[in-house]
């Protein structure tokens, strides 16, 4: 009897690390270079869309690409899991950064206030996908200019939405957060185990 796997359409070290915190069996299954070079996946924000609405569409988008992908090689079919994140702020969308400068730019917007950070999974097998969206609050205390460059300047912030990681040194900028600690890292797992379950892993 074949052993119950999923693959996990994401580079993100993160997710791997929470999959495996829950004793998920997983292949990565990567795309040809990051999502954005892939015009199935579109992560630009389209026109008049909310930041829930943007999460859940690209996270959706990469399953399907990854369900697509699987009909085109020799892989043993297996449901993928895709995810994606981002911060919602005043309404506005803030993704990864861009460089230095607009790291330490979305930093000292976060200081002293609260913002949402949203993640979208997305599972696909076969014609099938499920969506589940994980709605979080975080609040950072005041920062300074000087920890905010010295935290850039560490380089963690640059492949993460928000500029920050609440797993590494921006654990320190945190006041308060209301949600799934996991979502905020980049896969909550609450909603990871109800959608697995849906699609007959055993959790």
């Amino acid at each position: 009897m074949m052993e119950p796997r999923i693959y996990l359409a994401s580079r993100s070290p993160r997710r791997r690390e929470l999959l495996t915190q829950i004793g998920v069996r997983f292949d990565l299954l990567l795309f040809r270079g990051n999502p954005r070079e892939d015009a199935e996946v579109n992560e630009d924000c389209l026109a008049g869309e909310t930041p829930d609405a943007y999460v859940l569409r690209v996270a959706r988008a990469k399953a399907r690409f990854g369900a697509d992908l699987l009909k085109r090689r020799p892989l043993v079919p297996h449901p993928v899991l895709a995810a994606d994140t981002t911060l919602d702020v005043d309404g506005e969308i803030i993704a990864k950064p861009r460089d230095a400068a607009d790291a330490e730019a979305i930093l000292a917007r976060l200081s002293g206030r609260g913002h949402r950070v949203l993640t979208a999974i997305a599972m696909a097998r076969g014609e099938r996908i499920e969506c589940r969206l994980s709605v979080s609050e975080v609040r950072f205390r005041a920062l300074t200019a000087e920890e905010i460059r010295r935290y850039v300047q560490s380089g963690e912030p640059m492949d993460k939405a928000g500029a920050y990681g609440i797993q590494g040194r921006a654990a320190i900028f945190v006041e308060s957060i209301n949600g799934s600690h996991s979502g905020i890292v980049g896969l909550p797992l609450c909603e990871t185990a109800l959608l697995l379950r849906e699609f007959g892993y055993p959790l």
